[in-house]
């Protein structure tokens, strides 16, 4: 049928490799894993033993914890950034309005302006402009004008 399209479903759920683990699982035990191997080879075996904790620890942290339903590395990257950028405003109220209009202009920012009010029209313009919104046009209030003035000047 046209018209019909499908759906992609489940968009959020990573890729299974390996059972029930993921790419991303798989490819951080895999880094990890080289990790291990360049301490094990570098490393004397009391000192391995305490490198490979800590690597291990990370690495299964990384991998598989899950906080409130999200990877933990996405848990990381949100708490260090509101760490290093807090989202908290302070309203500092100890600033008088002529503080804050020197600063406006020290920063450049416009002054605000007053609204100019605009001359109230007469009531026959009132009437006018109703009548041309009314008739969609068709009534011209200029035309009228003359024809009145015609026939007030050939009255005289």
């Amino acid at each position: 049928m046209p018209g019909q399209f499908i759906v992609p479903q489940f968009i959020d759920k990573e890729d299974r490799i390996i059972g029930p683990i993921t790419v991303r699982q798989f490819l951080i035990c895999l880094v990890s894993a080289g990790i291990v191997f360049v301490e094990y080879k570098m490393l004397t075996t009391a000192f391995f033993i305490l490198a490979f904790i800590p690597t291990a620890g990370l690495a299964g942290t990384f991998a598989f914890l899950k906080i409130n339903g999200q990877p933990f590395h996405l848990f990381f990257v949100n708490f260090l950034q509101s760490q290093v950028r807090p989202k908290l405003r302070v309203w500092n109220k100890s600033l008088s309005l002529e503080e804050i209009k020197g600063a406006q202009r020290v920063v450049g920012l416009p002054a605000v302006e007053k609204p100019k009010l605009k001359k109230r029209p007469s009531s026959t313009r009132l009437r006018d402009l109703a009548l041309v919104v009314n008739t969609g046009g068709v009534y011209q209030p200029e035309e009228v004008e003359q024809t009145i003035n015609n026939t007030t000047n050939s009255v005289k």
